[in-house]
């Protein structure tokens, strides 16, 4: 099997079985984010704890690339420290936009996302959740929109 095959087999996995999917009961911060090129729609949900993101929940309807990204994402920030978060955006970001963009192994099955960087108007699939997350941090309630 090589990379890319593995690659494809999370990104299956998991729009097939999100994790994280839902809502909580109390979340601290919310967000919506919208990409209208695809018919996605995302609301995300955390919990803040002494700084760190204690909890975090996604629900909405989009495509594959879509809710594995946020499944993915989700997984990879929950118990993370805000300026881990923030950093962790920024490696993200550069692995989808810039072509040329190492993909640290320290990434882990995020870096299932980094094929996406292939097909540029997919781009936008795969960092609506990331952008939606920032508003949430943020406390923006603006909805997000890629377009």
């Amino acid at each position: 099997m090589d990379l890319a095959d593995l690659y494809r087999d999370v990104i299956v996995d998991h729009n097939r079985n999100p994790r994280n999917f839902g809502r909580l009961e109390h979340p601290s911060r919310a967000a919506d984010g919208h990409n209208p090129l695809c018919g996605d729609r995302l609301h995300l949900e955390l919990v803040l704890d002494g700084g760190r993101v204690a909890d975090v929940r996604f629900d909405g309807k989009g495509c594959a690339i879509s809710t594995a990204s946020a499944s993915l994402m989700t997984e990879a920030i929950k118990g993370k420290t805000l300026p881990e978060v923030e950093q962790l955006f920024g490696t993200v970001h550069d692995m989808l936009t810039r072509r040329d963009a190492p993909v640290p192994p320290e990434l882990g099955k995020l870096a299932a996302l980094s094929g996406v960087r292939e097909f540029p108007a997919r781009v936008k699939c795969a960092s609506l959740c990331w952008h939606t997350l920032n508003a949430a941090l943020a406390g923006d309630s603006a909805p997000v929109k890629t377009e």
